[in-house]
């Protein structure tokens, strides 16, 4: 089943778009469907590439990945689609665009040398392991064709509930962010097995640190993303912990809690882990405002608007009321849908932008929580920007 007409005119609302003229943009983008290279046709890979298929303008052509079975795999779902094994030579074609779905050990290298391939780019998250490849990352995209859409798989800058909830956010009517609680609370790591000693850290590659970065920069950067874009700023500085308590496959820890500090003084406490059960998860942001709060997830979001009186004391809260937004709202499907529905989009209308700046404030954000729990003590932006 394809979008409903009104996701097909969603079109990201995050920093740094810019719009062109459609005879700007590859010519026939605009009326037929964009010609798109996979590289990496892992799990991410091949469910990125089954939504670009989805929104019915756009078509795999060619699949890349250094395992015969992955690519074995890609051809089942897109059986017309060249085979790479080298992402080089899958850049050197014709296509319009090409999906990143790499291990983010990679990234780096990977987008020095496709920012200067002229495609337009979906790039999956992280973008880096490393203050090192941060700047490897930024300095690449200060290169790269301005009339190219370059975007990062952080799904939640472009799900309309999420952009809902921001524009509640910045509307002014619950004041200034106080403060801020944010989790991601959840189950184990899938793992794979049956495969030769010498490709384990390539197949497991989140399992360990060198690879994924571990787990508070591979899966909580998504948290770190919201609290950045809705605080349209980065913390300052970060001190945590985390460790292992079930965890005996690979180095990366099972569970974490860090407390971050922004420049205005507002605080962030996030926590995390890998082991929950029986169901039970907590993932998601809440932002506790001078007039209210708002709780968003990838489910949806929810809002209190606090009311006061003349006298300091508080009467509790209410939800809106006539015709002011619902107090809560349920997202039904996987807002990765909403990204890639505004990439495409983008790329067939000439409305691109250059998301890596943003994404890299986040990593670098994750960063610096990983070192303040690797190194047990209080770590500043700067300093982690320096290492």
């Amino acid at each position: 089943m394809r979008f409903s007409q009104s996701r097909r005119n969603l079109l990201a609302a995050s920093s740094g778009l810019l719009v062109l003229k459609p005879e700007t943009v590859r010519g026939s983008e605009a009326n037929s469907a964009i010609s798109v290279g996979l590289v990496g046709c892992g799990r991410r890979g091949l469910f990125d590439a089954s939504l670009f298929v989805k929104t019915g303008h756009a078509k795999i052509v060619a699949v890349c990945d250094i395992y015969e079975d992955q690519t074995a795999r890609a051809r089942q779902q897109f059986s017309s689609a060249r085979v790479y094994t080298r992402y080089q030579d899958l850049l050197e074609t014709g296509v319009d665009a090409v999906i990143f779905a790499t291990p983010p050990c990679q990234r780096p290298e990977q987008f020095e040398l496709a920012s200067a391939a002229r495609k337009h780019l979906y790039l999956e998250k992280p973008l880096a392991i490393d203050a090192a490849g941060c700047r490897r990352m930024v300095a690449a995209a200060g290169k790269v064709d301005k009339g190219k859409r370059i975007s990062v798989g952080f799904q939640q800058r472009y799900g309309k509930d999420y952009q809902k909830a921001y524009s509640i956010l910045k509307s002014g009517q619950m004041g200034a962010i106080e403060m801020i609680r944010a989790s991601w609370m959840s189950g184990d790591l899938p793992l794979r097995r049956g495969h030769p000693p010498a490709e384990e850290k390539m197949r497991n590659w989140v399992w360990y640190r060198d690879t994924s970065g571990d787990i508070v920069v591979e899966q909580d950067c998504h948290n770190f993303d919201v609290v950045n874009w809705f605080m349209g700023a980065h913390p300052v500085k970060a001190i945590g912990y985390g460790g292992r308590k079930r965890r005996t496959y690979g180095d990366i820890l099972d569970h974490l809690t860090v407390s971050f500090e922004f420049a205005n003084g507002v605080h962030c406490s996030y926590s995390a882990n890998q082991f929950s059960t029986r169901g039970y998860s907590d993932i998601g942001e809440t932002f506790v405002c001078e007039k209210g709060a708002i709780s968003t997830s990838r489910q949806g979001y929810r809002w209190f608007n606090k009311v006061v009186d003349e006298t300091p004391v508080d009467k509790g809260y209410r939800t809106p009321a006539g015709d002011e937004e619902p107090a809560e709202v349920h997202t039904k499907y996987d807002i990765t849908e909403d990204a890639v529905l505004s990439f495409v989009g983008g790329v067939r209308s000439g409305q691109v932008e250059n998301a890596v700046f943003s994404a890299v404030d986040s990593m670098y954000t994750a960063i610096m929580a990983r070192e303040a729990i690797y190194n047990r003590r209080e770590m500043t932006w700067g300093e982690v920007q320096g290492m």
